[in-house]
């Protein structure tokens, strides 16, 4: 099993150290599972990896990971939504789904230390599942990452060096360390193994409900979930499972959308934005490094992009609380682009919105 380089095309074996190709392309993961069938699904295992037959797993060293991570909840909000519970998970985000698939693949490989920078959820996941490892692990989040979010993550012994500045800056004293010290980069964006993990979202959704629905709401920030989700979608769709793509609407913070205003206009890379401070934290990037990648998938299935309106994201939250889902910012402003589209496009029925994040990780 190889790695392919996104950008000169070179393979290189996956038990590789390496976080990029030498020529600095990032790592894609081009396998192929075999065809998606319900059949082929371990319903004895009360995990994601039920459905490990599609995943790209070295050995069994899962099994020394895993936290009981998926098998979320899809609840109806009204006649036109449906909410996939996410945040029902051990770190209480989404991101418990690549952080579960990436440890298990760096454990196969030998890894014993990883390094990742974070807004905070995926840094808690990695953290996590690093501990049931036992790996060491160093995460770098921004100034202003929610104080929850740190506590939790040293909660589980991992050092946590916040580092003023933007998001954007934090990667880049991050990826400094990886280039200086050679230690291993577990990060939810460069690794492919990452993604491997989040396609088990639309697995789950498929199994819950026989079909996937008409219309898939997806935050974007670095694309983790839209990456998995698309993967997965094709998956589904070579396998005879479902006959369409579904429409993904895909949520930038209007205070941070390059993928929002390269789609607009017909750029094959991220614009040049300059972010501004907004709530919805996790999906402030002002710099997504898949960024061509996304916009090739969403060329080629009709993604529509669309804004988080800033004013409108507590008051969604405040919404999604008065009915028992209380999620944190990033999480609302999902729910608040959902109505910001209705009001563009009209009525959008047959809906699936994640709930990616708890809403205590951002009361603050």
């Amino acid at each position: 099993m190889d790695y392919v380089c996104a950008k000169c095309g070179r393979r290189t074996g996956v038990s590789t150290r390496s976080a990029k190709c030498e020529c600095g392309g990032l790592w894609t993961l081009p396998v192929q599972p075999e065809p998606f069938s319900l059949d082929k699904i371990d319903r004895a295992e009360w995990s994601l990896f039920r459905y490990r037959r599609f995943l790209p797993l070295k050995d069994e060293s899962w099994r020394g990971v895993t936290l009981g991570e998926g098998m979320t909840p899809v609840v109806r909000l009204d006649e036109n939504v449906l909410l996939k519970m996410d945040y029902f998970m051990p770190t209480l985000s989404y991101k418990d789904r690549g952080a579960a698939v990436l440890i298990a693949h760096a454990k196969a490989i030998g890894v014993d230390r990883v390094v990742q920078d974070s807004s905070g959820n995926a840094g808690n996941a990695v953290a996590a599942y690093c501990a049931k490892a036992g790996i060491g692990c160093e995460i770098f989040v921004p100034a202003g990452t929610s104080p929850k979010k740190i506590d939790m993550i040293r909660a589980h012994g991992a050092v946590c060096t916040v580092v003023p500045g933007s998001r954007d800056h934090c990667a880049d004293v991050c990826r400094e360390k990886v280039e200086r010290d050679g230690v291993y980069y577990a990060n939810h964006v460069y690794n492919p193994f990452f993604y491997e993990g989040t396609k088990t979202y639309i697995y789950e959704v498929y199994e819950q409900l026989g079909r996937i629905p008409e219309h898939l709401v997806i935050p974007v920030g670095n694309g983790t979930l839209f990456l998995g989700a698309v993967f997965a979608l094709e998956h589904l769709l070579r396998s005879g499972c479902i006959d369409h793509m579904p429409r993904i609407i895909a949520v930038q913070s209007e205070r941070c959308d390059p993928l929002l205003q390269a789609a607009e206009q017909g750029l094959d890379d991220a614009a040049a934005v300059s972010p501004q401070p907004t709530i919805a934290e996790g999906i402030s990037i002002g710099k997504p490094m898949r960024a061509g990648e996304i916009l090739k998938y969403a060329r080629k299935y009709g993604v529509r992009f669309v804004h988080a309106p800033e004013n409108k994201i507590l008051a969604a939250r405040a919404y999604l609380a008065e009915k028992g889902v209380y999620c944190e910012h990033t999480t609302a402003a999902n729910y608040a682009a959902y109505l910001h589209y209705c009001e563009l496009y009209g009525p959008t029925p047959d809906s699936l919105i994640t709930m990616c994040g708890a809403g205590l990780k951002s009361d603050h």
